[in-house]
């Protein structure tokens, strides 16, 4: 497909696909409208995903030739685990991104969505050798989920996948090492709470280590007491129902 300035007309698929199928579609064009948002997208080169409703374990992930502010829910691309395309689009998906995806919904039945980032603070942290620190609140609430996997260059090499499944393990979160960041949820606004914590802890703790200050240190009794009030599930619709009033604020044509 030759590149183009011009927009490339996307059928409306509200009425071709079914009513969870479609509420998954939105929830995900939501959610990279509010990746862009926050100004954590990379161009076109990151990706969200999300489990389509249903027996043939299809996922829904990023046309690879748009930025996340202009994704809607009939342009997201639909894929198997073998990275077949399997709905008509004129638009190809990021080879990196299937790699990743695919390996964590293929083995994760909880992994209903998959977001991978590479923002400034996540990538740093990434690089860091001691990783994510307890040095706020934030990190002390996602400090017990987080799991790490080693650079192997850019995700082509379906030969990874069961590395990256095999270190992030039973966790929720990982540090993908000189990478980004990467967050799963049993749903599109799960994950996305997930890393909004992450990346802010991320932030915080770059924040924090600028110019090699004296680090006040938590008590090792606090950030245990904090890694067990981490309790997310209870708020994840009380903070995805205002994001949502947000976008359809400022422009509600992710829904389209």
């Amino acid at each position: 497909m030759s590149a183009t300035a011009e927009p490339i007309a996307v059928p409306i698929l509200r009425e071709r696909c079914s009513p969870e199928e479609w509420k998954t579609r939105v929830d995900l064009a939501a959610a990279y409208r509010l990746v862009a948002y926050y100004g954590w997208d990379d161009m076109i080169f990151t990706h969200i995903s999300a489990r389509v409703p249903g027996p043939e374990h299809h996922f829904l992930i990023n046309p690879y030739a748009m930025t996340f502010d202009e994704i809607t829910a009939s342009s997201l691309v639909k894929v198997d685990l073998d990275g077949n395309i399997v709905e008509p689009t004129p638009y190809p998906i990021n080879p990196a991104g299937f790699t990743i995806h695919s390996a964590i919904h293929a083995a994760r039945e909880d992994a209903i969505c998959v977001m991978h980032l590479h923002t400034v603070p996540g990538v740093a942290v990434s690089a860091q050798a001691h990783g994510l620190l307890p040095l706020n609140q934030t990190a002390m609430l996602v400090g017990g989920e987080i799991s790490y996997h080693d650079y192997e260059g850019v995700a082509l090499d379906l030969a990874e996948r069961p590395r990256l499944v095999a270190d992030l393990g039973d966790k929720h979160l990982m540090l993908l090492r000189n990478h980004g960041t990467l967050a799963i949820g049993p749903s599109v606004p799960a994950a996305f709470l997930s890393m909004y914590y992450l990346e802010r802890a991320c932030a915080m703790q770059v924040a924090t280590l600028a110019g090699n200050p004296e680090i006040y240190q938590p008590r090792p009794e606090v950030i245990a007491l904090v890694k067990k009030q981490a309790r997310f599930g209870g708020i994840v619709d009380q903070a995805w129902a205002p994001l949502i009033r947000k976008l359809n604020r400022l422009d509600p044509s992710y829904q389209d």
